[in-house]
């Protein structure tokens, strides 16, 4: 991400975020907690299935694919002052300024994911 890029995303104090993932978001800032929900859109990776030779285990033949991941299935297109959060293989993917992750995971004592520290760019 250039220098230029980064600085309009820090001084636009109007940005919306579109939550398409599947699940509700719990983002943690530097001053304050952001609760994303979903927005009933979710973009995603198109995948086939490469199948190989299945593997024999305890007498149960299990089926073995090689999954490869094709083209961005569901993501609109850019809009000034608007980030849309997808998962980070569909952010890295898009290569969009406006297209970003859930940042580092947080979790509580018992391993469960309670939030997620800012955001991760692949641009």
């Amino acid at each position: 991400m250039d220098g230029g890029a980064i600085d309009s995303l820090k001084t636009n104090s109007h940005m919306k975020i579109v939550n398409m993932t599947p699940h509700p978001l719990t983002l943690v800032g530097n001053n304050g907690t952001l609760n994303v929900p979903v927005s009933g859109q979710v973009a995603r990776l198109a995948v086939t299935r490469q199948i190989l030779a299945p593997v024999t285990v305890d007498g149960v033949e299990l089926p073995v694919n090689c999954p490869v991941l094709g083209d961005i299935v569901g993501l609109p297109d850019p809009q000034t002052g608007v980030i849309l959060v997808v998962s980070a293989l569909v952010a890295e993917a898009a290569e969009r300024l406006d297209v970003m992750s859930p940042g580092e995971l947080l979790r509580d004592e018992n391993g469960g994911i309670i939030g997620a520290k800012g955001l991760s760019s692949y641009a």
